[in-house]
Order: C-alpha cells, then sequence, then structure tokens
C-alpha cells in the first residue's frame, strides 16, 4: 500500500486524509488568507526565496502578520518535502487569517493558520506544450487595483473560478479576463504573452495582474535570448492578431495559446518564439542555482 503524503498543518505533520483546519478558520469563512503556488524539480525549489518574499508582501498588503519568519517557512517547505521524500513536487503553502467567529472582524482571529501541502499538479494534457490550448475573453473583469486586486494572491479566487465556469461552459481550455478598461489583463491562474514583430509584450500589474514568478523568469529569459520585451496595455484586437501568444505560471509553465474566442492565433501552431522559451525554461528550472536544495 502507497504511504500518504504528510501535510504541514501549524508546526505538525498529518496524513492527507486527515489533515484539516476549523471551520471557523476566516480562510474557509471569509478567504481571508494567502497563498503561493511553487514547484520543485529534481530535489530543489524553483525560486523559493522569491515565491516566500511574494506570500510575505501578499501578507503585508492584507495586514495579516505571519507567525514565523521568512527563513523558518523556508525550511518549514523542505522539510515537507523532505518528510514525503519528494525530489519533484507541487507545494501549496497557504497562510490564513486563522480562527475566528462567524463575524467577519479579523481581530477575532487569535492566530494565522499555516498549512504547506506538497503533491501534484496537472492543468492542461500532455500535449498542450506541443498543439497549445483554446481560450475565450471572459465577461468576467479584473478587480481594479483600489479593490481585491489579483496582485494580492490571496484565497479569495471567485473571480478567477467564475471566469473558468464561463470556458468550461463554452468548451474551451482556458479564459482571458480584462480589466475594468477593456485591457487584456491575465488568464484565470496565469499570466499571458503575445508576440508581435519578434517583440514579447505582457500586461502591466498596475492593471490589477499578478505580478509573476514565471513571467519574470521568461522576461528574463527572453532577454538573454536577444528578444524585446516590453509591459503595456493590450487591447484584444492586438491580442487576436498576435504572431504568437502563450499563457505563463507555476502550475501551467510555459503554455502556447492557439485559439482565442474562435480567432486562430497566427497559423495556429506554437510559434518559435514560445518555443525557444519553453525550451530554456526547462533548462532553468533544473539549474540548481536558481532555486534552494531539498536535500544537502
Amino acid at each position: 500500500m502507497e504511504k500518504e503524503l504528510l501535510v504541514y498543518v501549524d508546526g505538525s505533520y498529518y496524513p492527507k486524509s486527515q489533515a484539516k483546519i476549523s471551520v471557523f478558520d476566516h480562510g474557509l469563512l471569509y478567504g481571508d488568507g494567502i497563498f503561493e503556488g511553487i514547484r520543485a524539480y529534481n530535489g530543489s525549489v524553483f525560486r523559493l526565496k522569491e515565491h516566500i518574499d511574494r506570500l510575505y508582501r501578499s501578507a503585508h498588503m492584507i495586514m495579516l502578520e505571519i507567525p514565523v519568519a521568512k527563513e523558518q517557512m523556508i525550511q518549514a517547505v523542505l522539510e515537507t518535502l523532505r518528510k514525503n521524500s519528494l525530489k519533484d513536487s507541487y507545494i501549496r503553502l497557504i497562510v490564513t487569517r486563522g480562527v475566528g467567529d462567524l463575524g467577519l472582524n479579523p481581530k477575532k482571529c487569535a492566530k494565522p493558520t499555516i498549512i504547506i501541502i506538497t503533491d501534484t499538479i496537472t492543468l492542461h494534457k500532455v500535449e498542450a506544450k506541443e498543439k497549445g490550448v483554446t481560450a475565450m475573453l471572459s465577461w468576467v473583469k479584473r478587480d481594479p487595483v483600489d479593490a481585491t486586486s489579483h496582485e494580492i494572491k490571496s484565497l479569495n479566487y471567485l473571480n478567477s473560478i467564475l471566469a473558468k465556469i464561463e470556458a468550461n461552459i463554452a468548451g474551451v481550455d482556458e479564459a482571458i479576463c480584462l480589466d475594468k478598461n477593456g485591457f487584456i489583463c491575465e488568464g484565470v491562474a496565469e499570466n499571458i504573452f503575445m508576440v508581435k514583430n519578434g517583440k514579447l509584450f505582457t500586461p502591466p500589474s498596475y492593471t490589477g495582474a499578478l505580478q509573476g514568478i514565471t513571467a519574470e523568469e521568461v522576461m528574463r529569459l527572453a532577454r538573454r535570448l536577444g528578444y524585446d520585451v516590453e509591459e503595456r496595455n493590450i487591447t484584444p484586437y492586438e491580442l487576436f492578431n498576435a504572431e504568437e501568444a502563450f499563457f505563463t505560471g507555476t502550475a501551467a509553465e510555459i503554455i502556447p495559446v492557439r485559439e482565442i474566442n474562435k480567432r486562430t492565433i497566427d497559423s495556429g501552431n506554437p510559434g518559435p518564439i514560445t518555443k525557444k522559451l519553453i525550451a530554456e525554461f526547462s533548462k532553468a528550472v533544473l539549474d540548481p542555482k536558481e532555486g534552494i536544495a531539498i536535500y544537502k
């Protein structure tokens, strides 16, 4: 019988089937909390420090005081991987406001809840990287930066779930959300890029899009390969007429987009720049200098 994975909850480890939180936890009751999705490749956690830094920035924005220091959090992630004997894993790190009462007042929550899950994740079929995915522009707008901005990686993903439901109903793989002014913002759980005249473009974070760690890595790799990269507003017209388009994210990695709202993106096949970036990203995640080793 295969051994059950262990889940970290507030400093203790529980078998996956027994890992629980209180029904009075404000993460459950109100989506009051933050998280990070992180990947481990071949015994090294890719960009772990950057993910932890972003977690603490999200916490600062919602005035959630994480009760452990960053280095302790890093060690907790590594120890959870070690306890599960994992070299390759998708890691979900969650910090909720903690247990309170049925009112929403965060002052009633005495101590945040910390959860670390180390498992696997599959968003698309294996052939998605070779053939690309289909997408649609959703009616669901991203919240603006003066609301529940997606710059905060919070537990409240209802905005994304509504858009994903629409994509499911339409029979396409992914949805793309616009900002309140009608510009392209991001996918439901990914950043988005387009290629035009051999140059890469991606929406800026001031639209309310998350500052993606994978997106930042892709921009770094693209510039190293000699491509220009610009963060600016993108209209639906520009995206429909792009030479290439692709999503980026920790779980998704790099996924080409072949069709949006039934408009084929160029030839409908992943373009040469997208293919180069996928190849370079595959090398980068295996570079031990780009992460923190699990086993030393």
